[in-house]
């Protein structure tokens, strides 16, 4: 079964050198990793050139103007060729060697699944051995969509005839096209998903979704207004619990 995973960048030489590296060490290869650059200013194209080699034949990639980071993904769910497709973001670096094959094994096992997903791990910028906390998947289901959850999105690996069903990620939603997304799929296309106890992903905190107040805001009437359009049983209080949940843990550890 071939992967396909698209990483879309734009300015990311600070970081992108860790997430193509992870990718080269993983032990499954039959890959197709496909890069999609905003066209970029400061030297990203030249580490996706100096990569290029490595890789052998299973990179492609394409440089230039964009609508933004759901655009690039679009753009590339569009170019892949695998069976499976992920995303892997600039700023993100695999786990471990082995999480394609993990991801490879559990849609050879069960071939009826049609999306998996996983946990990711948030840590420092500049200190990545360090866990600032763990974005699990755990407990996430179908229902729990119209209370705001959805299942940690750079470890959601999705058989690609989905996006022929579903289409592709929506401009509409600047910062929230991966929840709208999820409702399509999962909520309202009711695919058959499985959770995989594991961390896939190490992300590094402070990223387009996860840093002040503006954008929460902007993040709130984006979903509502998502709950809206796709008619969701849920409300503004149902999409706060998150922040509220969130709150607890922390003051239960």
């Amino acid at each position: 079964m071939k992967i396909s995973l698209i990483t879309a960048t734009y300015n990311s030489a600070e970081t992108l050198r860790d997430t193509m590296q992870s990718v080269l060490n993983q032990t499954f290869k039959d890959v197709d990793y496909i890069i999609v650059d905003g066209n970029s200013k400061d030297g990203t194209m030249d580490i996706v050139k100096e990569f290029e080699p490595e890789f052998e034949g299973r990179l492609r990639w394409v440089s230039e103007s964009d609508k933004g980071i759901y655009d690039a993904m679009n753009k590339g769910v569009k170019m892949a060729q695998g069976e499976v497709v992920g995303i892997l973001n600039s700023d993100d670096f695999f786990a471990a060697d082995d999480i394609l094959e993990k991801v490879n094994k559990t849609f050879t096992e069960n071939p009826t699944v049609e999306g998996v997903y996983a946990d990711v791990r948030y840590v420092k910028w500049d200190e990545t051995d360090k866990t600032v906390r763990v974005f699990s998947g755990k407990d996430f289901k179908r229902e729990k969509l119209n209370w705001g959850k959805m299942p940690p999105h750079p470890s959601f690996y999705v058989k690609r005839e989905c996006y022929d069903r579903f289409g592709l990620y929506s401009l509409d939603y600047p910062i929230c096209a991966d929840y709208d997304m999820f409702v399509k799929m999962i909520w309202e296309g009711n695919i058959n998903t499985l959770y995989i106890n594991d961390i896939f992903v190490n992300m590094r905190s402070g990223g387009t979704s996860s840093s002040g107040m503006k954008v929460h805001k902007k993040i709130m009437r984006e979903r509502m207004r998502c709950v809206r359009e796709h008619k969701m049983p849920s409300n503004f209080f149902k999409q706060s619990w998150r922040y509220f949940q969130r709150v607890f843990s922390l003051i239960k550890k």
